[in-house]
């Protein structure tokens, strides 16, 4: 008897169809796909499946409690996580996609750039027509860095970094275990002992209760004045006041915004007339390269292997931790 598989995307090619449909035929499920206007027709569908690839809160509220496997397309699952009701099932395994490192840490390379080569200082010059080219700048060459999550994402943005000859790369982690990609693991305890050093700092953690509040006005207060804060992993980790205050206030040199609170940014909200700040609209990420795309269909099948066998999935989330 066929086991079926809802499938609710909105960027599967036909190869990823055919990738999909080649791994389920071969352990014995039937995929049914869905765009995100036929979000009826998959809730009706869900109802007889044991398996959901989406990336839907909404939806996975309409799943019945024979849903035994949600893989999530996206890294972050803290949706899932702060809220255990929306699981009928509450054995049902959750999985997330670490498929966005590549993209995620690019986009850190490029804000990192932007800000050493102090860009957003020259192109408010230009848009006043000035001209002035003799700002001093730095580079990622022989500088230091302190990335907080040493995950997927930061490990990532690690390689990068040393590829272009960064002088240390410090992480920091909640157990502070090492990692191959930094010269140094810390506890994330230890972060007020650091920041005083700091001169790069790069934030990629997972939305959790521990992270809420994390750069909190007493630690921004303890980086230098020269130093940068850019923040890839959830909004909700700075506390964007005493951030916006201190870049106006000349006690920060820069920082670069691609998650922020809340999502989407009031247009009148005064992060939008912040000064040497880089904002962007949540782009480092979400399913615009096609890389992440592939990896992305590559990860659920590998796992859908996994669950068809009884072997651990290796995407597998911990719901009370939020990772």
């Amino acid at each position: 008897m066929s086991r079926n598989i809802c499938i609710y995307q909105e960027f599967l090619t036909a190869a990823h169809k055919e990738q999909i449909n080649r791994t389920a035929e071969k352990l014995g499920f039937t995929p049914h796909y869905f765009t995100l206007e036929q979000f009826d027709e998959a809730r009706e569908c869900l109802q007889s499946c044991e398996v959901l690839y989406a990336h839907a809160p909404k939806l996975m509220r309409e799943a019945p409690k024979t849903l035994r496997w949600y893989c999530c397309s996206s890294a972050g699952v803290d949706p899932y996580c702060k809220d255990p009701t929306i699981f009928a099932n509450p054995d049902c395994l959750l999985t997330n996609t670490n498929a966005y490192g590549v993209t995620i840490a690019e986009h850190v390379i490029m804000v990192t750039l932007m800000l050493l080569r102090r860009m957003p200082e020259y192109e408010e010059q230009v848009r006043n027509h000035g001209w002035g080219n003799q700002r001093p700048i730095r580079s990622i060459r022989n500088n230091t860095f302190t990335v907080l999550g040493t995950g997927n994402i930061g490990s990532n943005v690690a390689q990068r970094l040393r590829g272009m000859g960064a002088a240390k790369i410090i992480g920091l982690s909640r157990s502070g275990r090492p990692a191959a990609d930094f010269d140094e693991v810390l506890p994330i305890s230890r972060l007020d002992e650091i920041l005083p050093e700091t001169k790069n700092l790069i934030m990629a953690l997972p939305g959790t209760a521990e992270t809420v509040g994390l750069l909190s006005p007493e630690r921004i207060a303890l980086l230098p004045a020269d130093a940068y804060v850019i923040n890839v992993g959830r909004g909700t980790a700075i506390h964007q006041e005493a951030l916006m205050d201190a870049l106006n206030g000349g006690r920060l040199a820069g920082a670069a915004l691609d998650v922020m609170d809340p999502e989407p940014l009031p247009a009148d909200h005064p992060l939008w007339n912040t000064k040497n700040l880089i904002l962007t609209p949540h782009v480092s990420g979400n399913m615009t390269l096609g890389y992440t795309c592939d990896r992305n269909v590559e990860m659920f099948c590998e796992d859908l292997e996994n669950y068809a066998a009884g072997r651990p999935l290796k995407q597998l989330v911990d719901r009370t931790r939020g990772y």
